[in-house]
Order: structure tokens, then C-alpha cells, then sequence
């Protein structure tokens, strides 16, 4: 009797825990359908409708659902806002954390300041203010190169009830050194640095800033101010360390400082030896670019994806295409997954050498094996269109649209400027309709090129169309 009941509860233990993972396995699905229904709606439909649109689906939203959304749509700002909105006033649905800030970041890209800035007392009046919150709008204004206002979130923080801590001034000073505004950062750094006390991330932003800027000299002072304040150096500041020497044209020496760090017991990671193989590329030093990936292996160090890419950036700098195949199909024996910069670099090579035919040989590969992003599709119908083969544009621009990518203002761009220049107007205008639904504002060029042939053609109401669409679109202000 008691063998009977302990295998009746293991069979009931075993049940229930497949019952969780078949629940687990369909919510998953459900929200893999979902979001791939609410993306078709959202990319066919317009703005106006939108809402019965997403009302007509029937589907019931949740965080996951949500936040993968938002993801997909992140370069279509205010496409994404107003699916946000709807979202937003569904029953027994509250927006996280994750899609306030997935939100704010995709409002900011766009410049859409103002309702962004909305968001943030939205979440100040909920609670769900963090430190990430200001570190994410800090980045994206230091981005726009707008490095007051970057300083200014850092400044308003206290005024949220969020006090900055060390972590909001690194992130306030890797924002400014990412976009190439490393002085101000130098400056806020010598003005703050007793109010927050550094530490080596600190420390390592100020190195990776003077190093893009690029200034080695500055960025030895840096690492000598480090070790003065007794801040040892870690395993990221070696690999910055590498990375500027290597940037600097300095890869002997760069070389040096890893066998420093063999004597420190740092053991060099992926990411040292991938900027040591791609600078040996860079330099047409394809022997030692090879002998670096080898000399990798041989110390027990696992190749990635990003070692491997700079392997194929290498070959393709001096042309051995021959030999970045042979990696990429090295890649696929040993189980490293291909991404879409693998194929972009053999891909820029191919175009960069006029070898177009070629080229989309490749890119009918990479498709079968992993997505294109934004680079990819841009590169494509570009190409497509300095060869004249607008159709062949065209059918990339259909196939990205059937994979439910959103473009981003780049890749839309490049086709309206295509488009001008085999004088296609009505497909042009069309787009750039399109641009600005998704709350894309175009660039000045672009919509300038396309102003003169409708002014050309005599289609003033289209012109007076378009720019009431892109007069729609919410200006920016400098601050809330």
C-alpha cells in the first residue's frame, strides 16, 4: 500500500511538472502568435484606425507580449507610442519597468523629447523610477550630441526622488565619452570625483573615452591617476588598454600589455584577442592575424562569434574571400552561431568591390541562417539602386516588410533617394508617407530631393501633404 502511494505521487509529481512545462511552452507560443499578429496589424494599418484594429485581434496583452512589441518597433517611435497607449488601457494590464524604458529609449531616438519626458512622471506618479531610467535618456541625448541636456537629466535627478549614486555618474560619464564628448566628461569627473568616489569602471569609461578621442597620451594619465588612487586595473581596463593601443597603431606594444597581464594572472579574454586579430587585419598583417587566433586556442581561450568575425574581416581586407568562407563554415561546424555582422563584413567587402552578384549570393544565404538587421537591408538596396535595379530594391525592401522588420530612417532613405533618382515620384512619396507613420522624421535631403521633382511636376497638393504630415510630427523642446 505505501509502494502504491509513493508511485502514484511520483507519477503525480512527474505529471505536474510536465503540466508546467506545457503550460510554460504554450504561454510562450501564445505570445509568439500574438505579437506576430499585433506586428502585421501594426504594419498595414493606419494611424487613425489603429486602435479598433488592435481591439478587433482580440488579444489579450501581457508583460512579455508587451515588451516584445516595443522591441520590434523600437526604430518606429511613435508607431510604437500609440500601440504603448493601447496596451496601456487594457483590463488587468499595468506596463512594466522594462516597457517604460524599452518606450522611452525608442521615443528618444526619434527626438520626441516632450513625451518622454511625460513617461518619466507617468513613472515617478507610479514609483517605477530607477536609476536606469536617467542613465537611459542621459545616452540617448548625449547621442544627439544635446550634452546639456544629458547633464541636466544627471542634475534633475534629485528632483525625482532618484539620488544619483556612483553608478548615474558613470553612466552620465560613459554617455559623454561614448559620444565622442570625452572633455566634459573629463571636466565633470575633476569636479565631482570627491562626491563620488571612482572605481576602476570609472576609471575605465575616462581610458575608453581618451582613446576614442583619440588622445594616448591623456589616456596614460588616466591609467596612471588609477593606480595612484590605489584603484588596481581588472581584466576590462587590460582589454581598453589593448583596444587604444591597437586603435593608436600600436599593436606591438598593445601585444606587451598581454603579456603583462599573463604575469598579473589575467588571462586574456575573447574579446582582447578579437582586437588584436582585427587590428593585425586592419594592417594587412594577415600572418599574425592568424597566428593570434591560433596562439588563442592553444592557450584554452574559446573562439566567439566577434573573434571569429574579426578572423573574417581580415581575409576580406586582403582579399582572400576563399579563406573567410572556409571560416564561416568552420563557424558552423564547431556550433558558433553566425550573426548579422559575420555577413555584413563579407557583404561590404563584396559591394566595396563591385562584386554585387556575389554579394547577393550571400545575402540569400545569410537569410537562410540567421536575420538581417538595419545594416544589412540598407546595404542591399543600396546596392541594388547604384545599379540601377530598382525592382531588385524593391523585392528586398518587400522581403524585409514580410519579415515584419521595421526600417529604420537610414534604410528608408536610401530607397526614396533611389526612387528620386529614376524619377518613380508617386513610390517615393508613398514612402515617405510611410517614414512618417511610423513617426520617422525624415532627413532634410531626403525630403529636399523629393520636394524639387514635386514642385518640378507641378504636385503641389502632395507636397502640401507631406509636409502637414511632418508638421504633425511632435517638435522637440529642449527640457520638460
Amino acid at each position: 500500500m505505501i509502494k502504491f502511494c509513493i508511485h502514484n505521487k511520483t507519477l503525480y509529481l512527474k505529471w505536474k511538472m510536465f503540466a508546467r512545462m506545457y503550460s510554460a511552452r504554450k504561454t510562450i507560443m501564445d505570445v509568439s502568435d500574438s505579437t506576430k499578429t499585433i506586428c502585421k496589424v501594426m504594419m498595414s494599418c493606419r494611424t487613425l484606425v489603429l486602435d479598433t484594429a488592435l481591439d478587433q485581434t482580440g488579444i489579450r496583452v501581457s508583460e512579455d507580449l508587451v515588451e516584445d512589441v516595443l522591441k520590434r518597433f523600437d526604430n518606429a517611435g511613435m508607431l510604437a507610442y500609440r500601440f504603448f497607449e493601447w496596451a496601456g488601457k487594457q483590463r488587468n494590464y499595468m506596463h512594466s519597468v522594462r516597457a517604460y524604458h524599452t518606450m522611452i529609449g525608442s521615443l528618444a531616438k526619434i527626438r520626441q523629447y516632450q513625451i518622454m519626458w511625460d513617461l518619466v512622471n507617468v513613472m515617478r506618479n507610479k514609483g517605477m523610477l530607477n536609476i536606469e531610467t536617467f542613465c537611459i535618456i542621459m545616452r540617448k541625448y548625449a547621442n544627439a550630441q544635446k550634452v546639456a541636456e544629458a547633464v541636466y537629466t544627471f542634475n534633475v535627478m534629485e528632483k525625482y526622488d532618484v539620488p544619483p549614486n556612483l553608478a548615474a555618474f558613470n553612466g552620465l560619464l560613459s554617455a559623454l565619452c561614448k559620444s565622442k564628448n570625452v572633455r566634459k566628461a573629463q571636466e565633470i569627473f575633476d569636479k565631482a570625483k570627491d562626491q563620488f568616489i571612482p572605481d576602476s569602471k570609472t576609471f575605465s569609461i575616462l581610458l575608453e573615452g581618451w582613446g576614442k578621442a583619440p588622445n594616448l597620451p591623456r589616456a596614460r594619465e588616466i591609467f596612471r591617476e588609477m593606480v595612484d588612487m590605489g584603484c588596481n586595473p581588472d581584466i576590462v581596463t587590460y582589454g581598453i588598454m589593448v583596444d587604444i593601443l591597437c586603435k593608436a597603431g600600436r599593436v606591438d606594444e598593445a601585444v606587451e600589455i598581454v603579456q603583462e597581464m599573463d604575469a598579473n594572472a589575467f588571462k586574456p579574454t575573447s574579446f582582447i584577442y578579437s582586437v588584436l586579430v582585427h587590428t593585425y587585419g586592419i594592417e594587412n598583417r594577415i600572418e599574425d592575424a592568424v597566428n593570434t587566433f591560433l596562439q588563442m586556442e592553444k592557450n584554452g581561450v574559446k573562439a566567439d562569434v566577434a573573434v571569429y568575425n574579426a578572423l573574417i574581416g581580415a581575409f576580406c581586407k586582403v582579399n582572400k574571400l576563399n579563406n573567410a568562407y572556409r571560416v564561416l563554415s568552420e563557424m558552423g561546424s564547431k556550433g558558433i552561431l553566425t550573426n548579422s555582422r559575420t555577413y555584413n563584413i563579407i557583404l561590404n567587402s563584396l559591394i566595396g568591390r563591385e562584386q554585387t552578384d556575389e554579394a547577393f549570393s550571400v545575402f540569400r544565404r545569410m537569410i537562410k541562417v540567421c536575420d538581417p538587421d538595419a545594416d544589412t537591408y540598407t546595404m542591399m538596396i543600396k546596392m541594388f539602386c547604384e545599379r540601377n535595379e530598382l525592382e531588385m530594391a524593391l523585392k528586398v525592401w518587400k522581403y524585409m516588410k514580410l519579415k515584419r522588420f521595421v526600417p529604420s530612417m537610414h534604410t528608408f532613405s536610401v530607397l526614396i533617394n533611389g526612387l528620386c533618382a529614376k524619377g518613380n515620384v508617386t513610390k517615393a512619396s508613398v514612402l515617405l508617407e510611410d517614414m512618417i507613420e511610423k513617426g520617422i522624421r525624415p532627413p532634410a535631403v531626403t525630403f529636399g530631393r523629393l520636394r524639387q521633382l514635386l514642385i518640378k511636376e507641378g504636385r503641389d497638393d502632395v507636397l502640401k501633404f507631406l509636409q502637414e504630415k511632418i508638421n504633425l510630427l511632435v517638435k522637440e523642446p529642449l527640457f520638460d
